[in-house]
C-alpha cells in the first residue's frame, strides 16, 4: 500500500513573517498603549513637557502631534496613533494628547473582552453605536456663544483661547496671549485664512514683550552696500513684488566669446550694464516706493534704489512675498517691461524697526485683505518655538469657536456627563452590547483621571467626587477637575471653555483607531528582495510540493 504526503505549497517570499489571531490583536493594542503611556503625564495644565534630542535639534513639548510625528513610530499599528493625532491638528488645531489617550484607553478596555473569546465585530459594533449616542449627546448639550454683542463675543472666544493654552509652556501668560490670539483671528477676513496669520519669532527680551501688528511682518532680508541709505519709512507707498533677479551675473565656467579688440570687450561690458539700468528704469517709473524680489537684489541696485528714496529687499521668502501680496493687492511680476499700474499695491505706513537683534519690515493698514503677525520674544530658541506651537492651538481653537460657535465645558466634565448618560443607555440594551457600551463610558473616564494623576491629586477620590455631582442630573452637568484645589467644581462657571468640535472630533477619531485596530487579524511583513531559496532556482518563495 502507497502512502501518499500531502503537497506543501508556500505562496509568499522566504523570509516574510506572519502572525494571526488572538494574540496578534492584543499584541497591536500593547504597542498603542505603550504610545498612550508617553503621551499620558502630558495632558493637563500640571502635564510635564518631553524633551526630543534628534541630532542637533533639540525640541521640548506637550503637544501630542509633535511628539508623535517626531518619536519616529515604526510599528505599523502604533502608526494610526500619529495619524489620528495629526487629523485632529488640522481639523481643530487642539485636543491632539485627549485623541490619543482616548484610543488607547478604548482599547485597553476592550482587551479583557478579546482574551475571554468576544469576537472583535461584537466591540466594534458596540463602540461604533456607543460612538453615536456620545456625538449626538455632545451635540445636545453644546452652548452656544455668539454673544449678543461684538464685546461679549470678544470675551467669549478669549475663554475658549485662554482654556486651549491652560497645559502649554506659556500657560502662566494665557490671559496676554489669549487676547492677542483673539485679536488677531478677528482682524482677519469673514473666510479666516490661516496663512494670513503670521508668527515671527525675535530673541531676546521677556515673553511678555511680544506683541501683535495688525498688517505683515517679516524679517530684514540679506542686503548689500547702500541698504543703510534708504529710507526706512513711507506713508502710503506704492509697493511692486516682483520675481526677477536684479544684479550682474557672472558668465558661465564654460561661456566663450571671443574679441578681437579691446572695443570690443568694453561693448559686451556696456551692453551687461545696460541691461541691468534699463531694468532699474523701468522700475522707477511704476513709482513704486518699495520693490520686494523672491530672488536677489544686487549691490548695483540697492544703490541705484537709494539714490533715488526707493526701499528695496531681495530673497524675500515665498510665504512673506504671498502674505504681502493679498495683503496690499499687487501681483507678483516676472518681468519688469509694461507693468500695469493695478499690479503695484499700496498700503497705509510701511516702516522697519527693531525688536531685540532683529530688524522686521512693517506692513501696516493694508486695505487689501486684513492680516495679522504675532512676533514672538523669548530667551531660548526652544521656549520660542514651543510658543509658537502653543499659539497654533490657540489660533485654531478660536477659529473654530467662530466658524462653530457653541462650547462644552472642559476640565474632564463633559467625558463624565458622557460616561454617565452611556452607563444609563446601557440599561436599555441585552446582551454582550451592554458590557461593551459600559466599557466604553468607563474608557472615557481615563480623561479626568490623568488630569488628576498628572497634578498629583488622588484621581479615585476625585472621580467618586464627579460621578456624586453627575448623578445629580443637570445641576452637576458642568462638573469637572478643580486643578487648582484638587476637588471638583463647575468648570463652565470658571471659564474653563473648549468648542465643541474638539469633542466631538477627538471621540470620533479615537473610536474609528480603536475599531481599526480591532479589526486586524492578521500582520504580514513582507521581507526585502533576496536570492533565490536554494532548490527553487528563479523562485524565491515559489511553489514547492513533494
Amino acid at each position: 500500500m502507497s502512502h501518499f504526503l500531502a503537497p506543501q505549497i508556500v505562496l509568499l517570499k522566504n523570509g516574510t513573517d506572519t502572525s494571526q489571531g488572538k494574540g496578534q490583536l492584543i499584541s497591536n493594542m500593547n504597542a498603542c498603549q505603550a504610545v498612550g503611556e508617553i503621551l499620558r503625564t502630558t495632558l493637563g495644565p500640571h502635564g510635564m513637557d518631553k524633551l526630543i534630542h534628534e541630532g542637533r535639534q533639540v525640541t521640548i513639548s506637550n503637544d501630542g502631534a509633535t511628539i508623535l510625528k517626531l518619536l519616529n513610530i515604526v510599528h505599523p499599528a502604533a502608526k494610526t496613533l500619529v495619524d489620528i493625532s495629526r487629523s485632529q491638528d488640522d481639523e481643530v488645531g487642539d485636543g491632539t494628547t485627549s485623541v490619543t489617550i482616548l484610543a488607547c484607553e478604548f482599547m485597553r478596555n476592550s482587551k479583557e473582552f478579546v482574551e475571554e473569546g468576544m469576537h472583535p465585530r461584537v466591540i466594534i459594533k458596540g463602540y461604533r453605536a456607543a460612538a453615536d449616542l456620545a456625538l449626538a449627546r455632545i451635540k445636545e448639550l453644546a452652548v452656544d456663544i455668539t454673544g449678543n454683542s461684538e464685546s461679549e463675543r470678544r470675551g467669549m472666544l478669549i475663554k475658549c483661547a485662554s482654556t486651549a493654552l491652560n497645559s502649554k509652556l506659556i500657560s502662566h501668560h494665557k490671559g496676554f496671549f489669549s487676547e492677542m490670539v483673539t485679536d488677531a483671528v478677528l482682524s482677519l477676513d469673514d473666510d479666516l485664512d490661516l496663512a494670513m496669520v503670521g508668527v515671527k519669532k525675535a530673541s531676546g527680551g521677556a515673553v511678555n514683550d511680544s506683541l501683535l501688528v495688525e498688517g505683515v511682518a517679516f524679517k530684514k532680508t540679506f542686503s548689500y552696500a547702500g541698504f543703510e541709505q534708504q529710507p526706512k519709512k513711507f506713508l502710503n507707498p506704492k509697493i511692486l513684488l516682483l520675481n526677477v533677479e536684479l544684479e550682474l551675473k557672472a558668465e558661465k565656467e564654460n561661456a566663450e566669446v571671443r574679441v578681437k579688440s579691446t572695443k570690443e570687450y568694453q561693448d559686451i561690458v556696456d551692453a551687461e550694464w545696460k541691461i541691468i539700468y534699463d531694468k532699474l528704469d523701468k522700475i522707477v517709473q511704476t513709482g513704486a516706493k518699495i520693490v520686494l524680489s523672491r530672488l536677489a537684489i544686487g549691490d548695483l541696485a540697492t544703490q541705484y534704489f537709494a539714490d533715488r528714496d526707493i526701499f528695496c529687499a531681495g530673497r524675500v521668502p515665498q510665504e512673506d512675498m504671498n502674505r504681502v501680496s493679498r495683503a496690499v493687492g499687487g501681483a507678483v511680476q516676472s518681468s519688469v517691461v509694461n507693468i500695469p499700474a493695478d499690479a503695484l499695491g499700496a498700503c497705509g505706513l510701511f516702516e522697519e524697526k527693531s525688536f531685540g537683534n532683529e530688524r522686521f519690515n512693517l506692513f501696516k493698514e493694508c486695505s487689501h485683505a486684513k492680516t495679522a503677525s504675532i512676533i514672538i520674544r523669548g530667551g531660548s530658541e526652544q521656549f520660542m518655538e514651543e510658543t509658537e506651537r502653543s499659539l497654533h492651538d490657540s489660533i485654531m481653537i478660536v477659529r473654530r469657536a467662530i466658524k462653530y460657535p457653541s462650547a462644552v465645558a472642559g476640565g474632564g466634565a463633559i467625558e463624565m456627563e458622557l460616561s454617565r448618560y452611556l452607563r444609563d443607555q446601557a440599561k436599555q440594551i441585552q446582551g454582550k452590547q451592554q458590557l461593551v457600551m459600559n466599557a466604553f463610558a468607563k474608557s472615557l473616564e481615563v480623561i479626568p483621571r490623568v488630569l488628576c494623576d498628572n497634578a498629583g491629586f488622588d484621581s479615585t477620590d476625585v472621580l467618586y467626587k464627579l460621578r456624586a455631582r453627575h448623578a445629580e442630573g443637570d445641576a452637576g452637568r458642568w462638573f469637572g477637575v478643580d486643578i487648582t484645589t484638587g476637588g471638583v467644581c463647575d468648570t463652565w462657571e470658571k471659564f474653563v471653555w473648549e468648542p465643541a468640535l474638539v469633542r466631538l472630533n477627538a471621540i470620533a477619531a479615537a473610536t474609528e483607531a480603536t475599531c481599526l485596530i480591532l479589526s486586524i487579524d492578521e500582520t504580514i511583513t513582507n521581507p526585502k528582495y533576496e536570492a533565490a531559496a536554494p532548490g527553487a532556482p528563479g523562485m524565491p518563495g515559489g511553489m514547492m510540493g513533494m
